[in-house]
């Protein structure tokens, strides 16, 4: 059984030596047909665990070169200046096709992803392996891409928090009620059912007309702070570290000569500390409104995303089992969201009954969304045993 501090997935394997055999119950990586295999006493998921399999790519390790024949520069320097050019190529992709998302602007938009993707590798990058660059270079471009990519990411979220809302709205307003939303409690008749049904339909369209109105001028404001940071000084300054950066990778002293297992450590530091947040996500049957519990599971999500990237770094490529938990995430973070919307629109001055009654069950909807995309993780979390220790 694995256990929160036990490694997973960052340290490459090597080949057996000939006439070693495998941990009893395992299958060498890949599969039985596949061309390397776990040495003895491997606790890697990745070579014998369902939903695990080998990393593939381009990467200098996924290529099946020794981690020890190379050097700390030659693994994380190509990395930093891939995802740099490729926030330089978004950025000139988004001045191309720069126009507001009303108009339908959908290359800027996609333009805009882009370079919060890059953004967010480089930073997460910066973040994990702190120790093999510049400390002080690492910890102010970090926190510039931080600040650029929760500035980008506004208004494209209040946008699918709107959109979200409104289809829930259209759903819960037809001819019945899920039973899962519309829980009734026994003796409740038939009459009283019909008459919630009704006055949810009277509220579901004042409440998209409220919900409307406080995204989209949300939405109006983050779109002109995106512009405006844009066109700052500060932009441009983050602009031309990075472009530094596609050319020129600011290590700290000594790490030159140093072979690339240096890389490990950080990485598989970060691995660790997101076995022992999932480790500690609340059990599962809790309470779907206790609102107290979205800050461990927001923290799971980020500390998957640091090791996704660490992954890219030591690897060479994703971590393709890892994929589905972190959309389950994703949907966790824009469904708690979304019934934050809710319930603050509710709180509005002098609504009518009905539209609160709308926004009330439109939140109820959102927060078992919530409970929803817990299970989705659950099921789809590769280590299990880190999930049953809670």
């Amino acid at each position: 059984m694995r256990r929160p501090e036990q490694q997973t997935t960052i340290r490459p394997t090597t080949d057996p030596a000939p006439g070693a055999g495998t941990e009893a119950g395992a299958e060498p990586r890949g599969g039985p047909s596949g061309s390397g295999a776990s040495g003895p006493g491997s606790s890697r998921p990745g070579a014998c665990e369902p939903g695990c399999s080998a990393p593939t790519g381009t990467g200098p390790v996924a290529e099946g070169h020794p981690v020890g024949d190379l050097t700390t520069e030659a693994v994380l320097a190509p990395y930093l200046r891939g995802q740099a050019a490729d926030f330089l190529r978004s950025l000139r992709q988004h001045h191309e096709h720069s126009a507001p998302a009303e108009s339908g602007g959908h290359d800027a938009a996609a333009a805009t992803r882009a370079l919060r993707r890059a953004a967010r590798r480089i930073s997460g990058s910066l973040h994990t392996f702190r120790a093999a660059l510049d400390p002080h270079w690492a910890d102010q471009l970090r926190a510039e891409l931080a600040w650029l990519s929760g500035v980008l990411a506004r208004e494209h979220a209040y946008a699918n928090r709107l959109a979200r809302l409104v289809e829930a709205l259209h759903q819960l307003s037809g001819p019945a009620l899920p039973a899962a939303r519309g829980a009734r409690a026994a003796g409740e008749t038939a009459a009283s059912d019909a008459q919630g049904r009704a006055a949810l339909g009277v509220g579901a369209a004042r409440a998209g007309a409220l919900l409307e109105r406080r995204l989209t001028l949300a939405r109006t404001r983050s779109h002109s702070a995106a512009l405006q940071a844009l066109g700052s000084s500060r932009f441009h300054a983050v602009a031309d570290a990075v472009a530094l950066l596609a050319s020129d990778v600011p290590l700290a002293p000594g790490t030159t000569g140093r072979t690339a297992e240096a890389l490990l450590e950080p990485a598989e530091r970060a691995e660790q500390r997101l076995l022992t947040a999932v480790a500690a996500l609340p059990p599962a049957g809790s309470e779907p409104y206790n609102e107290a519990q979205d800050a461990a599971w927001h923290q799971a999500r980020l500390l998957l995303r640091l090791h996704r990237y660490a992954h890219e770094v030591v690897l060479g490529a994703a971590a393709p089992a890892l994929a589905s938990c972190g959309h389950a995430l994703d949907l966790h973070r824009d469904a708690v969201e979304a019934a934050a919307a809710a319930a603050a629109a509710a709180r509005t001055p002098r609504i009518a009954p009905a539209t609160a009654y709308a926004l009330g069950v439109l939140h109820a909807d959102q927060r078992h969304e919530v409970e929803a995309a817990r299970a989705v993780f659950r099921e789809t979390w590769p280590y299990a045993t880190a999930l049953t220790a809670s």
